[in-house]
């Protein structure tokens, strides 16, 4: 039976600011969010996760006192969080935001997330245990790359958009297929063709992208000065290994592969500067093509955000 994860109201009143890594959401949300007596929601699939700090850029003690945060350091980073388990929890923030006479700013740049957010979320047949199971250890049997050509037979418009290394939502695609006999990409479409559009305001901020570029070389700079090389470190070291959906932050894979002498440190680093450049292009491919995302400059959001959604 295939479900959909209904899509209520509860978003309208919340301020949404996106962009691309690097883009200075989180600092201009800190403004934003005093002006208007905010809390800030993160739309972030890596905040969760306990001990990513430096490699994540998560707003550090001092923001978090200066304006509330919800929904970071809520996972260890051996669990995984679903979209739907993100997005029912951010409902559950919104509710006790607004109960409190706040307002909701949710501040990320994670697609799906925002995605979820405006649209809603479909939600698919039930996992399947056995064949989830099946794939999983199909991918680690054969690799994921043979694991996602097995979905570009399929479901070519899904593999198109899923990296190989995103296991999880591969073997899910996968999974559909296997249940219902039809490609997720389909059922999707489906969905959003019936779905009513949800009134949620949301800002994109737009940097030139030389200067979007310049700004993500330095931070990658600015991270491994911090420490962000021994942050790795202490999570090789933790009981559990961290999981497949933490083992996607940007940056995080690289440092591995330094600590295991499979590259030098220059090219380390300019690896992660232009996968992080990389995944920055990709956001605002997705951006783009989601209804109801203005595109702003850092220096209009603030503006806007006060004359027109407060």
């Amino acid at each position: 039976m295939i479900r959909t994860v209904a899509r209520p109201d509860d978003f309208r009143s919340a301020i949404v600011l996106t962009g691309p890594t690097g883009s200075g959401k989180s600092a201009l949300a800190l403004d934003l969010a005093q002006r208007i007596g905010g809390e800030i929601v993160a739309m972030d699939s890596m905040t969760l996760y306990r001990g990513m700090d430096i490699g994540t850029a998560k707003p550090g003690a001092e923001d978090r006192r200066r304006v509330p945060h919800h929904l970071i350091d809520v996972l260890d980073p051996w669990e995984t969080g679903s979209v739907a388990w993100w997005l029912e929890r951010a409902r559950a923030c919104v509710r006790d935001i607004e109960s409190r006479g706040r307002r909701a700013l949710f501040v990320g740049g994670t697609p799906l997330y925002l995605k979820a957010l405006s649209s809603g979320l479909f939600e698919g047949p039930p996992a399947d245990a056995d064949v989830r199971a099946r794939l999983t250890a199909e991918a680690d049997a054969v690799g994921v790359e043979t694991l996602h050509a097995k979905l570009a037979a399929v479901d070519p418009r899904t593999s198109e958009r899923l990296h190989p290394n995103d296991v999880r939502r591969v073997v899910r695609a996968l999974e559909v297929w296997e249940l219902t006999g039809r490609p997720i990409s389909e059922w999707q479409t489906q969905w959003e063709t019936n779905a009513k559009p949800q009134a949620v305001e949301v800002c994109c901020l737009d940097r030139p992208r030389d200067e979007l570029y310049a700004r993500i070389n330095q931070r990658v700079l600015d991270s491994l000065a911090a420490g962000w090389l021994d942050e790795v470190r202490r999570l090789r070291a933790l009981p559990r290994p961290i999981s497949r959906e933490a083992g996607l932050a940007l940056g995080y894979r690289e440092l591995n592969d330094f600590l295991d002498d499979r590259r030098d440190w220059d090219d380390t680093v300019a690896l992660i500067q232009q996968r992080t450049r990389n995944f920055a292009k990709r956001q605002l491919t997705w951006f783009r093509h989601l209804p109801g995302v203005r595109f702003v400059t850092p220096e209009l959001t603030t503006t806007l955000a006060v004359e027109r959604m407060i």
